[in-house]
């Protein structure tokens, strides 16, 4: 598994774990010196730019250990000596571990509807006792799972037993929200989802399953033009020093993140074509009329216009690094690049 080093002090060092990151801001929110930088989450969860959800900033890291102690996942680490420190004043050590009973009967639903993809049925076979039963063994990986649910609620036997991190609120501006999908494909849980709709019948743009959700908040750090807000309401572990944790962590929102990306345009490979001006989030908020297509008729965008038959950014500071042009570009004549933010 890959590692950072983000800081070192004397026999101390916190380290980063990319791959259990899930970009959900919360260690950004507890920082005391605002170390932590968090930004282009929805492009990094989408697999369109080559770079971390989360970085080091220049605040100058005490190892207060605060970050890693609120970490849902566990992707940061505070090791003393190369031992890592984990116990229950870490949400991660304090977290009950997702586990399955002997009631299992191996039917595989939990690793179907894992979003994480961290559960197996290993040696399933029908039972030779005579039985209508399976014979097998159900194995859940702790290193993946972000204790949302999924697996438990499915389960016909209720054999599993988890614990979610937070308990919180979640809400979405329908009027604002440009249906881009970045938190559908951002969300770790797989608590956001496009309903299927028939002829006539009107549904929201996005569907919270608020069963599945654990507050984390990396569905609001995604979208890229800020219409959801999640904010934590409770620590729901018993960790110690529970209360100074939540104390912080409630009283804000998750925040908005940091631009932490430029947008590149290949004019060579540019068909002119709109669809990026089109799709782009940023750009269909300013005005409806240019979300329903009509590109020619706008005579200002705030981020991507066509010029004379090529496509152009306007204002790089506005894009809010969800890569949606660089999805619906035929030709690849658009995408993000990693920019460090000091």
């Amino acid at each position: 598994m890959k590692e950072v080093v983000f800081e070192t002090k004397e026999d101390k060092t916190l380290v980063y774990l990319p791959e259990k990151c899930i970009g959900c801001a919360t260690c950004t929110m507890i920082c005391p010196r605002d170390d932590l930088v968090i930004g282009s989450v929805g492009a990094v969860a989408r697999g369109l730019i080559n770079k971390d959800f989360l970085q080091k900033g220049a605040g100058g890291c005490t190892i207060c250990s605060m970050c890693a102690k609120v970490c849902p996942t566990g992707a940061l680490e505070v090791r003393k000596a190369g031992v890592l420190e984990r116990d229950d004043s870490y949400l991660y050590g304090a977290l009950k571990p997702t586990v399955v009973n002997e009631n299992c009967i191996h039917c595989g639903m939990c690793a179907e509807v894992c979003p994480q993809e961290c559960i197996a049925v290993q040696k399933r076979n029908i039972a030779q006792d005579g039985s209508l039963s399976m014979d097998g063994k159900t194995i859940i990986d702790q290193k993946c799972c972000v204790h949302c649910g999924w697996c438990a609620s499915i389960c016909p036997v209720e054999a599993i037993t988890m614990e979610k991190p937070f308990s919180g609120e979640f809400s979405r501006d329908e009027n604002v929200c440009q249906a881009c999908r970045t938190c559908v494909n951002t969300c770790p849980c797989d608590a956001l989802f496009n309903k299927e709709w028939k002829a006539g019948e009107r549904v929201e743009k996005v569907t919270h399953r608020k069963d599945a959700c654990i507050y984390c908040g990396a569905c609001s750090v995604a979208c890229p033009v800020g219409a959801i807000t999640v904010k934590k309401t409770a620590i729901l572990p018993d960790m110690k020093k529970k209360q100074m944790f939540e104390k912080k962590l409630t009283a804000q929102a998750t925040p908005r993140p940091v631009l932490t990306s430029t947008l590149f345009t290949d004019e060579e490979a540019c068909l002119g074509c709109g669809n990026c001006v089109i799709a782009c989030p940023v750009n269909s908020l300013s005005d409806p009329y240019l979300a329903a297509g009509h590109l020619n008729e706008i005579d200002t965008k705030p981020l991507l216009e066509v010029e004379n038959g090529k496509v152009k950014v306007v204002d790089q500071e506005v894009c809010g690094s969800c890569a949606t042009c660089s999805l619906i570009c035929p030709t690849d004549a658009i995408r993000l690049e990693k920019r460090e933010v000091a």
